[in-house]
């Protein structure tokens, strides 16, 4: 996924479908300084960490 995208995820009203190593995660946050993703698993809420912005996928349902 590229920083836009996730820009404009993280700003919508509605959930998207986006996956990290086949699991469904909330994009918390972005550092556009190294290009990775604050995230937290959805069945893991209180769990976050920081990912390549790369490996995040969004499904168009």
């Amino acid at each position: 996924m590229d920083r836009k995208r996730a820009s404009e995820i993280i700003s919508s009203l509605e959930m998207a479908n986006v996956t990290h190593n086949g699991r469904q995660v909330y994009i918390e946050g972005i550092n556009p300084v190294k290009d990775r993703a604050s995230i937290h698993y959805l069945d893991q809420p209180h769990y976050s960490h920081e990912v390549p912005l790369t490996h995040l996928v969004e499904t168009i349902k």
